[in-house]
């Protein structure tokens, strides 16, 4: 078996992509959002981080996070999302022949897939190809034609905080610096 390794860096800030697993359409899903949501902000409670840019699409999300100066543990929190999240939706996930089917190779849930994809960011120049590359996802994916056209996203709020003008991202995806990191 491959030896994974992560770069655990106290204080660092890293890009994530977490997938569904068997990539499974559920995320954008109303009861899924709102229990995600809680999880999240149980999670940071106890163990907190900054969420940089997030976005969620219904079968993976991306996002970036700055954790606590001398805290470099992101793999606790992620293990705790997936699992409380895992737990919270068994009620109304499983009743989808498609959970209660699934394989379950290396032990994998059947809600998420068993490890995520991290990337710490080195620079500022790396922070904001990540940025643009979590908000323009939706628009990657074919989801929508413009990136403030899909609701599940931080792109909103970085328009408010002035990071984004309005219509960045839209037909015109010159500005976005997009790549294939993180899929």
């Amino acid at each position: 078996m491959p030896n994974f390794r992560r770069a655990f860096v106290p204080g660092g800030t890293f890009f994530f992509t977490v997938v569904t697993f068997n990539r499974q359409r559920f995320l954008t899903q109303l009861e899924s959002r709102n229990i995600l949501h809680e999880v999240i902000n149980e999670v940071k409670r106890k163990y907190p981080f900054k969420i940089d840019s997030w976005v969620l699409l219904p079968e993976h999300l991306h996002c970036i996070w700055s954790l606590p100066e001398g805290d470099s543990d992101f793999s606790k929190r992620w293990g705790l999302i997936k699992a409380w999240f895992s737990k919270r939706t068994k009620g109304f996930l499983y009743k989808d022949e498609w959970m209660t089917n699934s394989k379950r190779k290396y032990r994998e849930s059947t809600i998420w897939q068993r490890r995520f994809w991290e990337h710490m960011v080195r620079d500022e120049d790396d922070f904001n190809k990540h940025m643009n590359y979590v908000h323009f996802n939706p628009v990657k994916h074919g989801l929508v034609k413009s990136v403030n056209d899909w609701p599940y996203s931080t792109f909103h709020r970085c328009v408010r905080d002035g990071l984004y003008p309005p219509d960045w991202g839209g037909d015109d995806s010159s500005n976005t610096n997009d790549t294939n990191f993180g899929e």
